[in-house]
């Protein structure tokens, strides 16, 4: 080759990266065969295996019901059911409001413990055949509610037992009388040992909205909804006197109930 040949090609050559604006260094890179350019290997997976990620955290279980154990009222009384369920439990009748509260429990298949004044049994025995026959549970409540029972002497207190339990067997013969509530919760050893001795246990509550007191229906609704829990043994009254707002409240109190709770009429 001659030599102004090869030095006319020089400078073309020079020309031509000069007025590219690229620096000799970066000129040499951009240029580089594409074959000799690392090349960053990616992991393809498969469409149908998705990436790896943590599994999503799932919803607690939910646990059961705490089941407390029977607790103890005065004297070593019951104050709960010993499992999750409730028991409703009617103190003072048979009365003149016992039909409206036996209909209403029956509305919504509901089965409670009645607390019978033993004087008032005679004259209301269709209401207490119908407690009788219609799965309810029957507790002594004393022949008088003397609310001093606990000062008497044993041969007392034994007689207003034994006396109650006469006049219901005489209506409902060979009932079964489980329980045994002492009138105003007023238990003492002596009452809880005597009914003991008949076969009877003694029953407080955990719950009493004092519905006797006439509160207002609002305030029996609210006590009773408040404070019932898995458990409770829930203390109200068919007899005594007017029971009207007890009525009425039982009205919300039922069917809050049967959505929260497994009924029972009283321990097992």
């Amino acid at each position: 080759m001659a030599r102004r040949e090869w030095v006319l090609g020089l400078a073309v050559l020079v020309l031509m990266l000069g007025g590219s604006g690229v620096p000799p260094a970066q000129a040499e890179v951009l240029h580089r065969p594409s074959a000799a350019r690392p090349v960053a290997v990616r992991a393809n997976p498969s469409p149908s295996v998705p990436p790896s990620r943590s599994p999503p955290p799932t919803a607690p279980l939910p646990l059961p019901l705490p089941i407390p154990d029977h607790g103890t009222g005065p004297a070593g009384s019951l104050r709960t059911t010993g499992s999750s369920a409730v028991a409703l439990t009617f103190d003072d009748g048979p009365w003149a409001y016992t039909p409206g509260v036996l209909d209403l429990l029956a509305q919504y298949h509901i089965k409670a413990t009645f607390c019978l004044i033993g004087r008032q049994v005679a004259a209301h025995a269709d209401l207490v055949r119908r407690m009788v026959a219609e799965g309810h549970t029957l507790c002594n409540h004393t022949w008088s509610h003397d609310l001093l029972l606990r000062t008497r002497s044993p041969d007392r207190i034994r007689a207003e037992l034994q006396r109650t339990a006469d006049a219901i067997h005489a209506v409902v013969p060979g009932a079964p009388i489980r329980y045994f509530r002492n009138p105003g919760g007023n238990f003492s050893a002596q009452t809880v040992a005597i009914a003991a001795s008949m076969g009877m246990t003694s029953i407080y509550w955990n719950v009493d909205p004092q519905d006797w007191t006439r509160p207002g229906v609002g305030a029996i609704i609210g006590n009773v909804l408040s404070r019932t829990g898995p458990g409770a043994i829930v203390l109200m009254h068919d007899g005594g006197g007017d029971r009207s707002q007890t009525m009425t409240a039982l009205r919300t109190i039922l069917p809050a109930f049967v959505r929260r709770f497994t009924l029972i009429p009283l321990p097992d």
